[in-house]
């Protein structure tokens, strides 16, 4: 009977040495849970084809996805942060520079420059998370605030897209200054009479909500971003009330007018040079009103 049965079993097929998948190939989307195929991912700009999550992107890939191709000119990458002081923990400030910098291959956690959306010239900012949490410290700040500057002095529309977790602790006080500096950039940018165009992405929060992300003349956000201040958490116990549905997306935002509005990311370029068309003036503007202004 046995033997019977043995007859009818299956052969048995000897297994070979086990193939791994390469690193990097598949992705799995953090909404939906699906396996997305990396090279698929990155044709349709890192958003999920099943549920439009939208992943992180880099700044260097925010601006091949924003501005026309070969039109960006950097400016002041040159600027580095500086350990002032002398921050000691787990590692020092000084190392984590280091291990950043050659990890992401930036300087700091944003990039700026000169650019062109559908042939019209902007003055561009773009943080990049992966930077240290894309904080905000000294050398960040000033970039942001030259960027700005030079929208004023250039007669440019800026255009800043946000991804950060606040504030640089490792700078201390320094760091928080900087909320100070940008926002009274946007205030000169505002006197030239040039448009800002403020994109939060995921995560925008604290010292950058609380400054010149939640100035712009427009401001707009991607899907389902994280947005606001402090941590769900730290706001529940502090108020000891439960927060609402939804609390600090980009949706709930838009509801209580916040944001102007939510923008697909396929959609995202698109949108800011239509903006652009209305907000940003032509060459025979006047410059009397400016004058005017300054005078008050």
């Amino acid at each position: 009977m046995n033997k019977s049965h043995d007859r009818h079993r299956a052969p048995r097929i000897p297994s070979g040495p086990k193939r791994d998948i390469p690193e990097g190939l598949w992705e799995k989307c953090p909404q939906c849970e699906q396996m997305l195929y990396t090279k698929e991912l990155e044709q349709h700009q890192r958003v999920c084809k099943h549920c439009q999550h939208h992943f992180p992107l880099s700044a260097r890939e925010r601006i091949a996805l924003l501005l026309d191709p070969g039109s960006f000119a950097e400016a002041d990458a040159a600027l580095l942060s500086v350990d002032t002081l002398r921050f000691q923990g787990v590692r020092s400030y000084a190392d984590r520079l280091a291990h950043y910098q050659q990890k992401s291959g930036l300087s700091d956690a944003v990039i700026c420059g000169m650019g062109r959306i559908e042939g019209k010239p902007i003055s561009l900012a773009v943080m990049d998370f992966q930077f240290l949490g894309g904080s905000m410290g000294s050398v960040v700040g000033e970039k942001i605030t030259r960027a700005i500057e030079r929208g004023a002095r250039e007669k440019k529309p800026v255009v800043i897209v946000s991804a950060s977790g606040g504030a640089r602790m490792y700078e201390g006080m320094l760091s928080l200054l900087q909320m100070a500096k940008t926002s009274a950039a946007l205030v000169r940018l505002k006197r030239a009479r040039m448009p800002f165009l403020s994109i939060l992405t995921n995560p925008t929060m604290a010292g950058v909500t609380a400054s010149f992300a939640s100035l712009g003349d427009i401001i707009l956000a991607e899907p389902r971003a994280m947005i606001g201040f402090a941590g769900a958490r730290v706001i529940r116990e502090t108020t000891h009330q439960e927060l609402p549905k939804g609390f600090q997306t980009a949706e709930f935002l838009y509801e209580k007018g916040l944001i102007d509005q939510i923008v697909h990311r396929h959609r995202l370029r698109a949108v800011i040079s239509t903006l652009l068309d209305y907000l940003a003036p032509t060459p025979g503007d006047r410059e009397e009103p400016v004058k005017a202004i300054q005078a008050e």
